[in-house]
Order: structure tokens, then sequence, then C-alpha cells
């Protein structure tokens, strides 16, 4: 079995990373609309773009990114569920 401080020492990066792009695209890119808003992207200001569009797009992408990661720390350390199991939860 590998050893667990390992498994505890990737999770809590990959959750660090998780929060740090949360909070850019949750904070940070608002910040900056105005200078953001000088630049157009297809007719629009990229900040109202970011505001209204952008960082939905983003953090629904990073919801999937962070369970596909964890899902891979989970299978490195052997704390994965078996996939038998996971065939009675997705028919």
């Amino acid at each position: 079995m590998p050893d667990p401080r390992i498994w505890w020492r990737r999770t809590v990066r990959l959750v660090l990373v998780a929060l740090a792009i949360w909070f850019v695209f949750g904070f940070a890119i608002h910040g900056f609309v105005d200078a953001l808003n000088t630049i157009v992207v297809a007719d629009f200001p990229l900040g109202f773009w970011m505001a209204a569009q952008g960082s939905l797009i983003v953090f629904v992408v990073l919801v999937f990114w962070f369970c596909a990661r964890q899902e891979r720390i989970d299978r490195d350390a052997g704390l994965s569920e078996p996939e038998s199991q996971r065939e009675e939860i997705v028919p």
C-alpha cells in the first residue's frame, strides 16, 4: 500500500490549485473588468464576456478537471472504488 502521506500531500496540492483557479476567475478577473474591456473578442469586450460567461465555463471545466485528477490520485494510491461498484452506481 502506498504511503498515505503522499496521497494526502497530492490531494492538498490539488485542492490548493483548484482554489487558486477559482479565486482568479471568481474574484480577480472581476476586479480587472475595466482593463479587460479594452480587449474586444468577437465584438464583445473581454471583461464583460468573462463576467457573464467565461467564469461560469471555467468553473464547470474546473469541476470536471478536479474530479478526474482526484480519481487519478485515488487510483494511484489504491483507494478508488472497484469497477464493479461503479457499474452499480452508473447504469
